[in-house]
């Protein structure tokens, strides 16, 4: 039989310098590239506001995880749970229906249906868990004795 290698830890990310990693690395880089960018365009009150707001964002994309995932996955969940319907219901008949599917309703065949009306009384449930717990040994079947003998065979039993 042939071995395969299974790769373990495929969520672990590769470091690259120090505890960063690449995309950590490439999130910061992007920051900085903003900041140094606003540097050559605003003032310096402006500028340091900026580059405050900009560098704490970078560092929550860059290393914030919440439930253990990277928090831009968090944002695009968010932004897809938006986006769906509110209220989500299920109907049986919506992807059943014929029409979906280019079959005509002559074309199925009627199946028709068990309807089961047994009533299980005590006494027959406990004949029944008798005949589980002695593993067939006991047959079961209509008896003078009805549960009172059950209870009498089950306590023989353990």
């Amino acid at each position: 039989m042939q071995q395969f290698i299974v790769p373990q830890f495929i969520d672990v990310e590769d470091k690259i310098i120090g505890p960063v990693t690449v995309r950590q690395f490439i999130i910061i880089l992007a920051g900085f590239l903003i900041i140094a960018i606003s540097y050559k365009i605003f003032s310096f009150s402006l500028f340091v506001i900026f580059s405050l707001f900009t560098l704490s964002v970078t560092c929550v994309f860059a290393f914030l995880k919440i439930n253990g995932r990277p928090f831009h996955y968090f944002i695009l969940n968010l932004f897809q749970t938006f986006k769906r319907s509110k209220l989500r219901v299920w109907s049986a008949g919506s992807w059943l229906q014929a029409d979906n599917y280019g079959i005509e309703e002559s074309h199925f065949i009627p199946v028709a249906t068990a309807v089961l009306n047994k009533h299980y009384t005590t006494s027959r449930l406990a004949e029944l868990s008798l005949i589980v717990d002695t593993k067939g040994a006991y047959q079961g079947g209509e008896e003078e004795g009805g549960a009172s003998e059950i209870k009498n065979m089950k306590r023989e039993i353990n």
